[in-house]
Formats: C-alpha cells, sequence, structure tokens
C-alpha cells in the first residue's frame, strides 16, 4: 500500500491506531484487484486471476489464506462482509473488457462499484454500519470524484496497454480519435475531454463536500481531499497527457490531508 496507493497510506496516519490493520488489509486487498489488468498480458488471465481472489476469499472463515499477505491480514482483521469484497471483485472484471465505455454515467457507476466501495467499507471499519450508511451520499461522491481524478491521472498508463477509460460519447462530442490517444498523441480535442471528466469530478467533490461527515469516518474519505491539485495540474493550459507528470510531492499532500483533518472536512 505504501509503495503502489501512497495516497490511501498517507490516510491511515488519520485513523486510529486500533482501526489501521483493517484498513491496511482493505486497501491491500482493493491493490491486488485493482492491479490485475495491469499485470496480466490477456483479459483470460485477469479472469483467472480475480477467480482466484474469489476462491481465496471464500477460504477466509475456515482460515485458508493461500498464503497471500493481504488475504492473511483481511482474516487477521476479520472487519468486512466477504459479499461486499466479493462484489469489488465482480466490478473489476469490467478493467478486463474491450467494450468501450458509453457515456458518463457508465463510468459514474463504474467508479462508485470501484472506488466508493473501498470508501464505504473503510468507514463501515471506522464508524460501523451506522456510520456508514448516514454518510451514503457523501461517501459516494468522494469516491466517484477520486475514481475519476485516478482515471485521467492512468490515461498514459492504460494508453500504453490499448486501454481507453473516457468514456465514448465525450470522445465524440470533442471529436477524440480512439488511435490517437492509443498512440500517446496529445491535442486540443483529448484536453477538451479530459476537462469535461474533470468537471465531472469537480461537480461529485462539491456535492462530497456539501455535508459534514461524522470526524470517525473522516479517513476512510481523506484520499479525495487530494483531487483538487491533481485536476488542477491536468486542466491546466497546455497540458500533455504523455509528457506532463501529474503528481504532487508527499510532503505537500500530508500538509493539504493535515490542515482537512483539523478542519473536519474532506
Amino acid at each position: 500500500v505504501r509503495a503502489h496507493d501512497h495516497d490511501r497510506f498517507l490516510t491511515l496516519l488519520f485513523a486510529p491506531s486500533s482501526r489501521r490493520p483493517a484498513l491496511v488489509a482493505l486497501y491491500a486487498f482493493n491493490l491486488e484487484i485493482a492491479r490485475v489488468a495491469e499485470t496480466v498480458t490477456e483479459p483470460m488471465m485477469g479472469h483467472i486471476r480475480l477467480q482466484w481472489w474469489r476462491e481465496t476469499l471464500e477460504g477466509l472463515p475456515k482460515g485458508e489464506t493461500r498464503g497471500h499477505p493481504a488475504a492473511v491480514a483481511l482474516h487477521e482483521a476479520d472487519a468486512f462482509l466477504l459479499a461486499s469484497l466479493q462484489a469489488m471483485i465482480d466490478a473489476r472484471e469490467r478493467d478486463l473488457s474491450e467494450d468501450v465505455i458509453e457515456d458518463m454515467a457508465a463510468l459514474e457507476a463504474y467508479a462508485e462499484a470501484t472506488s466508493s466501495s473501498v470508501m464505504r467499507l473503510a468507514a463501515t471499519a471506522l464508524g460501523g454500519e451506522e456510520g456508514a450508511a448516514r454518510a451514503a451520499e457523501t461517501i459516494r461522491h468522494a469516491g466517484i470524484a477520486y475514481s475519476l481524478t485516478g482515471i485521467l491521472r492512468a490515461l498514459p498508463l492504460h494508453a500504453s496497454q490499448g486501454r481507453l477509460m473516457l468514456p465514448a460519447d465525450i470522445l465524440l462530442a470533442r471529436n477524440v480519435d480512439p488511435h490517437d490517444v492509443l498512440a500517446g498523441k496529445a491535442n486540443d480535442e483529448l484536453r477538451a475531454a479530459i476537462a469535461d471528466v474533470a468537471a465531472r469530478a469537480r461537480e461529485h467533490l462539491a456535492a462530497a463536500r456539501a455535508t459534514c461527515p461524522a470526524a470517525a469516518i473522516l479517513p476512510a474519505l481523506m484520499p479525495a481531499s487530494l483531487c483538487d491539485r491533481y485536476l488542477e495540474l491536468m486542466t491546466a493550459r497546455g497540458f500533455d497527457p504523455f509528457r506532463t507528470p501529474v503528481d504532487v510531492p508527499a510532503f505537500r499532500r500530508q500538509l493539504r490531508l493535515l490542515g482537512r483533518s483539523l478542519a473536519r472536512k474532506i
């Protein structure tokens, strides 16, 4: 988690020490299934890997972890309903599909099933089922905002793998040639499409901030606090997703999270 999901790793520092093992287990599991599409050479191998995780989860109640560190951590945490973890795996099947994402609604549904689900389970681990239920809409919006931002940041990686996660309706409206994107060519049309998705991410972020979640679950939502700077970088004039790094130094992210924590806001 520290090496490959550093944003969420930083938020662990704001969670009670007693709840960190459960959060680490959740984030490690999410990382494992989220990276499947990036680590296989063909979709069938990815489906096999996801099925391996389904079977591993089924064995957790009996203590069968297959020796995987993330599975061991989940078993020791014993804090999550297996049905919720299985649903996260099902959502990741989309990563292995060659079908285009038809529109923004479809992309937001994917973001909710993946990113928002992670935040919901993290909030449950921190504040219980009732606490997570009371903040359901806040969690949904924050998760979608963080996911859309992450999809934009991952555009060059996805393109290098022959994948395109931007909605087809936006690409069509902005006259973006998918072949140019997959070839790593940036142009004004692509920048406009990125701006459209970024604008939607900002709308969800604003909706999440319109409410004040309980302090207990705030660490679960704090990754979304980092979206602002990422979106600012990706909507700057002349931005080239294939050549311009979209990263923020760790100390600046830490300061941002500290400020949000003190303000008790996302």
